[in-house]
């Protein structure tokens, strides 16, 4: 069984090495010369990645709440030469410039429809009420994927937006081959993560923030 040594530099400035890790379970990071911009990789990215795998190969894809994942997720699909349809807050102005910076092709707020039906849509704002507003945005056979880890409650909605083969899916975790398939896209596709480094003491704080969309990309929290 092969494992990794995971190593590091102490307070002092010496080196040591703190623990040994199953090689099964370790990842090998791409090169992006600062660990503030490869965090958001290490959740945002993955998850990101896994919800756009099973969101399917369609041209016209939807993403609802552009944050840490989305502004991932949009630069890898671009890559992948599809159309990106950006969703954020009503009146989030900042954020609907920002989807475009990364090449969305068109950015709204959730509560405005998509100039064309989308082949398939994902929601990383934990919103209930985006899964139906999503269901009515996709065309026949299309797919939404809920892709965040609590949801607030989803209200109740006409059967005839998911009918015609719609599928509502969701993402729990992720697989090690998720990962590696991850990583090596996005060196290829030479992602760019925009990050806000805080201290952790300030958590409570950036979750606050993250919550009101203060936010524009991914927070890094550092000891």
């Amino acid at each position: 069984m092969r494992h990794s040594a995971v190593h590091g530099y102490t307070r002092d400035g010496g080196y040591a090495t703190h623990a040994i890790a199953n090689a099964r379970f370790v990842f090998a990071l791409p090169e992006t010369g600062d660990d503030v911009h490869t965090a958001p990789l290490l959740c945002a990215g993955l998850i990101g990645w896994r919800s756009l795998v099973i969101a399917g190969a369609g041209e016209n894809i939807g993403l609802y709440g552009f944050g840490a994942a989305a502004h991932i997720i949009a630069q890898v699909a671009r890559w992948q030469g599809r159309n990106v349809y950006a969703f954020t807050s009503p009146g989030d102005v900042k954020g609907q410039a920002f989807a475009r910076s990364l090449g969305a092709c068109w950015a709204a707020g959730s509560n405005e429809a998509p100039p064309t039906m989308l082949d398939c849509a994902i929601i990383y704002a934990p919103v209930g009420a985006l899964v139906p507003t999503a269901l009515r945005a996709v065309r026949k056979g299309g797919r939404v994927v809920c892709a965040g880890i609590h949801m607030s409650d989803i209200p109740s909605f006409p059967y005839n937006i998911l009918w015609e083969e719609r599928q509502l899916l969701s993402v729990a975790n992720l697989t090690r081959s998720d990962g590696m398939e991850f990583f090596a896209i996005a060196a290829q596709a030479g992602i760019k993560t925009h990050t806000t480094v805080f201290p952790l003491r300030e958590a409570n704080e950036v979750l606050s923030k993250l919550r009101s969309g203060q936010i524009t990309g991914a927070a890094v929290l550092r000891p």
